[in-house]
């Protein structure tokens, strides 16, 4: 082995730096801590533990630089001393046992909170006594749609991610007859009609409602009880030109309807939507309140789970802390409007098993290794009392 590569080896293995990276997670908790009253729970993930660096804008000027290692940084050099220190400084042996199940727990929890990280997706289904609903939504990813609604048993639907509508540009979809062009896009914004917002810019909008309403930037929001509505100006354009450019936002609520080349088509920037190859139908939504309050006590949903593929048809009732887990996502009573309206959250999550056999495996090898410390101390004490003085 060279020695550079024996340096590299004993960086990675050394202790002194997990002594230093749990010291810098401790440090970074903290101030997540504190920024989450400002920036809500979805902010600090984002901000500062599934990111490689903190960053922060130099002042006077919008570049960001990185102020602090972020969550990925932190747990990616953690994850690799760990399993350094494992295959070049501990050795297979009985009395040692204990402390390699504790660090193989660590390991997989670490490896499942990146997993989580990157693969976990939540929305939220709402739906209402008698409804039946195969879709849910995201309360924070968007999508620009645009649909043939010609004919009448189904809609042609292109979607086009949030993403793509940030960078700007020109999309031509394979099933669209025309292209799509970004005129300019905001994070979050509010609508306000033009008779009342007299200064105003003037509207890029051409067709639609889009002439008649101002839209008013607003600041990016990352608290938990608030949620960033985007707006854009997407303009058309046919083999003969401009078809016109529509502002959408979902604010706006309903789609905006034009025809070309004899189709009706309808233009909406909405809320992200995750469809199922199932439907849920509410078939009673229940609601209890603290006595004298307009607190709620317990909420619950009884719901009809259909699946045609598969045959499923069966009753569930879903309530606090007893979630429905169905297809690989697991159905939370979150919230509920007016009497017979409820929201459950929607999670996907791959990866959710390993911190339950990552704590276990914790916990069983602290166990263990206390187990051979108490058995050698018994023994070496029984020994020292056989012993007598001559």
């Amino acid at each position: 082995m060279t020695p550079i590569s024996r340096q590299f080896r004993d960086f990675f293995v050394s202790l002194k730096l997990t002594v230093v990276l749990l010291a810098l997670s401790i440090i970074l908790i903290f101030w997540a801590t504190l920024s989450q009253v400002e920036l809500g729970i979805w902010g600090v993930q984002e901000k500062f533990f599934h990111a490689f660096f903190v960053l922060g804008k130099i002042p006077g000027t919008d570049i960001p630089a990185p102020l602090f290692p972020g969550g990925y940084f932190l747990g990616g050099l953690l994850l690799i001393n760990l399993i350094a220190a494992h295959l070049y400084r501990f050795k297979l042996e009985w009395k040692k046992a204990g402390i390699q199940l504790t660090h193989i727990g660590v390991i997989l929890l670490l490896i499942g909170e990146l997993l989580t990280g990157l693969l976990q997706s939540e929305s939220q289904m709402k739906i209402s006594e008698g409804e039946a609903q195969f879709y849910s939504e995201s309360d924070r990813i968007t999508e620009l749609v645009l649909l043939d609604t010609t004919e009448a048993k189904f809609n042609e639907v292109v979607a086009i991610p949030e993403a793509v509508i940030t960078d700007g540009g020109t999309i031509q979809h394979p099933k669209l007859p025309f292209q799509v062009r970004i005129r300019d896009s905001y994070a979050n914004a509010m609508l306000q009609m033009r008779d009342q917002s007299p200064n105003a810019a003037p509207a890029l909008a051409t067709a639609g409602i889009g002439p008649r309403v101002a839209v008013i930037p607003l600041r990016l929001t990352y608290k938990q009880d608030e949620r960033n509505a985007p707006a854009a100006n997407i303009e058309l354009i046919g083999t003969e030109g401009t078809l016109g450019t529509w502002l959408v936002s979902p604010l706006l609520g309903a789609p905006q309807s034009f025809t070309y080349q004899g189709r009706t088509w309808q233009i909406a920037l909405r809320f992200k939507r995750f469809y199922r190859p199932f439907s849920l139908t509410l078939l009673k939504f229940t609601h209890e309140k603290y006595a004298g309050t307009d607190i709620p006590k317990n909420f619950a949903s009884r719901i009809r789970l259909l699946n045609e593929n598969t045959h499923d048809d069966r009753e569930v009732l879903i309530y606090m802390n007893n979630p429905l887990r169905y297809a690989g996502l697991t159905f939370y009573q979150a919230s509920f409007v007016g009497d017979n309206t409820t929201i459950l959250q929607v999670v996907r999550n791959p990866s959710w098993v390993l911190p339950y056999v990552s704590c276990i495996l914790m916990g069983l090898g602290l166990v263990v290794q206390f187990s051979i410390h108490l058995v050698g101390f018994i023994k070496k004490r029984a020994a020292s009392q056989q012993i007598k003085p001559t």
